[in-house]
């Protein structure tokens, strides 16, 4: 029998571990951009990075543990006390609420320290299994998985790597193709590409160092993105 023939043009899934470290030769000081000096203070401002940049954390986060050291000093604090100090980011009352919680969840449950297991990390107000890995491997390079952001589902896609928009599912087909010693390095580096090379709109493909193995070259800007909306005006004319 005759075999099928590939669609010109088509490029097949981009072969991930090769990929990646020649991503990570791309940006060799791939890292957490979150200004922090302990876990601590890296799980708060992942907690306040939610739907918001890490240059608006970093900015607001200097005085928050000016007066916030540790998790016995914001124990103490009240949400509306914190709320002045992080109030230039989105959902700053939510986000200060879960602050205080968790800081009076470490303090009571984990004499102030941050634990190091996905299950007990997971039961801190306001933290999610993403923050928790970004803490496990940031601060432990113990991920239990890989942390997917915008950027790296975004890149995912474009890679071939997931056919998945769910960040759950993503997560799930990143860990199959990727070694676990790579699960916390690689969000950084697909992080750092998506910030730097292959941005959400008007893709820098020419200025890619892996637009040869990528299937979405030169075309990536429809994919890994959300469809646009249709304005009402447009949906009246109708």
């Amino acid at each position: 029998m005759a075999t099928k023939k590939k669609s010109a043009g088509k490029k097949p899934p981009a072969p991930p571990v090769p990929t990646l470290e020649r991503l990570h030769a791309l940006h060799p000081d791939a890292h957490c951009e979150l200004d922090h000096r302990n876990a601590f203070q890296l799980l708060c401002a992942t907690v306040l990075s939610a739907q918001t940049t890490d240059v608006a954390v970093n900015k607001a986060t200097p005085k928050l543990f000016a007066k916030y050291p540790d998790a016995r000093a914001l124990a103490k604090a009240e949400p509306a006390d914190v709320e002045p100090l992080v109030s230039t980011l989105g959902f700053f009352r939510m986000k200060s609420k879960s602050l205080v919680g968790l800081a009076r969840a470490l303090v009571e449950k984990h004499g102030g320290q941050v634990p190091r297991s996905m299950v007990e990390l997971v039961a801190l107000p306001g933290v999610g299994r993403k923050t928790a890995n970004v803490v496990l491997g940031v601060m432990w390079n113990a991920p239990d998985g890989v942390v997917v952001d915008t950027h790296v589902q975004r890149i995912s896609q474009r890679l071939k790597w997931t056919k998945n928009d769910d960040p759950v599912k993503i997560e799930q087909d990143l860990c199959k193709i990727l070694p676990r010693d790579k699960w916390d390095i690689a969000s950084h580096i697909l992080i750092f590409h998506g910030r730097r090379i292959c941005f959400a709109r008007k893709p820098n493909c020419e200025g890619c160092g892996i637009n040869d193995v990528c299937p979405s070259a030169f075309r990536a800007e429809n994919v890994g993105r959300k469809p646009p909306r249709l304005r009402l005006a447009t949906l009246s004319d109708r």
